[in-house]
């Protein structure tokens, strides 16, 4: 089906855009350097500072970012890892991959992990805290990292929807021991293809990172530990180079849009707002609303599209089953999965088509 107001648009929209990602695949073409060469190493270096970091290292995807993360900090059998239930199942099942059991804590009203529900799933066996910035809003950061030091816990920031996204003006991704960053096409920095980065402060860990990525390879012969193919490649390197040149006139962009939305429908539905020293990114713009599944078909009646992200919680996955979660620990994750919709907001989405958005739902709740 065709929509009028498509929830996302990938294609590029600036003829200027268009011209210098050519430019760049050629270049790359010509140079006859597919892996690992100069344009993975010049986007590692721009990506870092642009998170405020000294190291990051380019990886395959989202989910490996997080899974070669948390194969660095050696977990064993029966070890636990908390993190939020309401994201995407990457978060929670490259913990088990990593051999440790994902714990859920429930989350607050901003849609993130709970610092006061973190503390109280801690046991002897916690190893670590995966915090989520779920649509690009950042994690309360300070509490969580002040639980962390209390209980000696590593935290790994899945800032895979978050690139951007800053608290009390320092960017997610520099906050815990590293940042797991995906590159997906849907994302605000996006591969033309799977790509992610890890961003981190930490020496030992961004050396084993760039063996991790590489089957844990010291040389072309020596290989030190076993691991996976997870590098970034060299063509989707040089289109995001281009990009990240975007990334902050796209992101006001979404802000602005953002914002308007706000305005104009927080008498019919919840919105998505910041608190004090947030800086949102709007990656998805996720509201709460009554009436959701009817409100949806409406909107698609309309020719509007609008999304439902993560309607069945991580605890309710058949994957979880062996967890035995009790869905009563996570009150309010349960109750936005009832009611969370995701509408379109991405930058070259027009006014016209913004307010006709605005105009049918407000229409349908008067």
């Amino acid at each position: 089906m065709a929509f009028d107001v498509p929830y996302t648009v990938l294609a590029p929209r600036e003829e200027n855009l268009r011209a210098e990602l050519l430019q760049a695949f050629t270049s790359v073409l010509d140079s006859g350097r597919y892996i690992l060469g100069p344009e993975v190493a010049a986007f590692e270096c721009e990506i870092a500072g642009y998170c405020n970091t000294k190291y990051s290292v380019g990886v395959s995807s989202g989910t490996a970012a997080l899974h070669l993360t948390l194969s660095a900090f050696s977990l064993s059998e029966g070890d636990e890892v908390i993190t939020a239930p309401n994201s995407y199942i990457a978060s929670a099942s490259t913990i088990a991959l990593a051999g440790a059991n994902p714990v859920f804590a429930d989350v607050g009203e901003d849609m993130n992990i709970d610092p006061d529900a973190i503390e109280a799933v801690i046991t002897s066996r916690t190893r670590g805290i995966i915090p989520v910035h779920l649509t690009g809003r950042p994690a309360r950061m300070n509490e969580i990292i002040d639980v962390a030091k209390r209980y000696n816990l590593f935290v790994l920031e899945d800032a895979a929807q978050a690139v951007g996204a800053k608290l009390q003006g320092r960017p997610v991704g520099s906050w815990g021991r590293a940042g797991a960053f995906s590159l997906h096409p849907l994302k605000n920095l996006h591969a033309f293809g799977d790509a992610g980065i890890v961003t981190t402060n930490d020496q030992s860990l961004f050396e084993r990172l760039l063996q991790a990525r590489s089957h844990g390879l010291r040389n072309r012969d020596t290989c030190d530990f076993w691991s996976s193919n997870g590098r970034l490649d060299e063509m989707q390197a040089a289109l995001l180079r281009v990009q990240l040149s975007r990334l902050e006139s796209w992101t006001k962009a979404r802000r602005d849009l953002a914002f308007r939305y706000n305005q104009s429908l927080d008498e019919y539905v919840t919105v998505p707002t910041e608190g004090d020293g947030e800086y949102h990114v709007y990656q998805t713009y996720m509201i709460q609303c009554d009436r959701r599944n009817e409100l949806q078909q409406h909107l698609r009646t309309n020719g509007i599209e609008a999304l439902v992200h993560y309607p069945v919680p991580i605890y309710a996955q058949p994957a979880a089953k062996s967890l035995k979660c009790n869905p009563e620990k996570y009150p309010v994750a349960k109750r936005q999965a009832d009611r969370i919709m995701s509408l379109p907001l991405y930058p070259g989405l027009s006014i016209k088509q913004q307010d006709r958005v605005i105009s049918c739902i407000s229409e349908f709740y008067r």
